[in-house]
């Protein structure tokens, strides 16, 4: 086990840009038996194999952890995630450059062990297609699991250029696999020109739920919100968050950027009601293409702060139990 923090424990923090890399300054290990004790683990995901357009999100986990800063309370939810929950860096799955197939079962099997030690994994991506092999290690110890997915595009394509397993197609394929219930499953900011009819109409056959970026402008994000939780209900739920639906405004770094979307302050706020309100048991972030070094990286930085609400809603929903 790696203390990041242990060179700079007499001053309570240390520099961002100083010391061993791991997320939020937390400690890192790569050995599944000392994850005993922990509350969240997160997990790297650095492929980008099956992206349609531009790639570079394999870059993503290591930009993302070097954007981080200090812990620290949040000012608006009044709680430390670092102090209230035990959080551990896992490391990267040992993914394999060109071989879509071995990285993805790296990955599942990484996450596996969280899961299996009773953490909540929190996935930093990569592309999309990781989504299939993270929420299937979750469904293989909570059973199907409902979904809360922010993202521009649906990925219920049944292929992509002809290709079965894509970053355009993981839900699809979740939902036809039992992994995920469609009727606890809701999607929310899409926008611009894919998927088409056929897409859409095999998701309301499979009952569903989607609200578009229209939606979230004429409705406000707190009441697109507040349905999507009732949608969803009790249970075990997986938050999965493409980059993309912000706005490139807010999040230039990405593959398949579409004006019109969130702003980054409606999605911060999104992801931490979510995580205070629904039974979380395991998240990722994807989609991130890094453009710049540490907190200079925009979309970096936000992926980031994606990450740190999960982390304060779920200490807040631990508070309030």
């Amino acid at each position: 086990m790696i203390d990041p923090l242990e060179r700079w424990r007499e001053y309570g923090e240390k520099p961002d840009y100083a010391g061993p890399v791991s997320f939020g300054s937390a400690p890192y290990t790569q050995d599944a038996a000392l994850l005993a004790g922990f509350d969240v683990a997160i997990v790297g995901a650095p492929t980008d194999d099956l992206v349609s357009d531009r790639p570079g999100t394999r870059f993503a986990p290591r930009a993302i952890r070097a954007a981080s800063c200090p812990p620290g309370a949040h000012l608006e939810a009044k709680v430390d995630a670092f102090a209230e929950l035990r959080v551990v860096d896992f490391g990267d799955a040992p993914v394999l450059p060109a071989d879509a197939a071995r990285s993805h079962a790296a990955i599942e099997q990484t996450v596996g062990a969280v899961v299996a030690a009773g953490l909540i994994p929190i996935v930093l991506g990569g592309d999309h297609s990781i989504a299939e092999p993270d929420v299937r290690a979750c469904a293989k110890r909570h059973g199907p699991v409902g979904l809360v997915h922010f993202d521009t595009h649906t990925d219920t394509g049944k292929q992509v250029f002809g290709v079965e397993v894509s970053h355009g197609t993981p839900m699809f394929r979740l939902v036809r696999d039992g992994h995920v219930d469609p009727r606890r499953y809701v999607q929310i900011g899409l926008r611009g020109y894919w998927p088409g009819e056929a897409e859409f109409a095999w998701q309301a056959d499979q009952g569903i739920t989607a609200f578009f970026m229209h939606d979230v402008r004429d409705l406000g994000i707190d009441a697109v919100v507040e349905r999507a939780v009732a949608s969803v209900g009790a249970g075990p739920v997986f938050l999965s968050v493409d980059i993309d639906v912000l706005d490139p405004a807010f999040a230039p770094g990405t593959g398949t950027p579409e004006p019109g979307g969130m702003t980054s302050v409606d999605l911060l706020k999104a992801v931490r009601t979510v995580a205070v309100q629904l039974e979380l048991v395991g998240a990722d972030v994807v989609e991130v293409i890094p453009t710049a070094v540490g907190s200079a990286d925009l979309t970096a930085l936000v992926a980031e702060r994606i990450v740190r609400e999960i982390l304060t809603g779920i200490a807040l929903r631990r508070r309030n139990a």
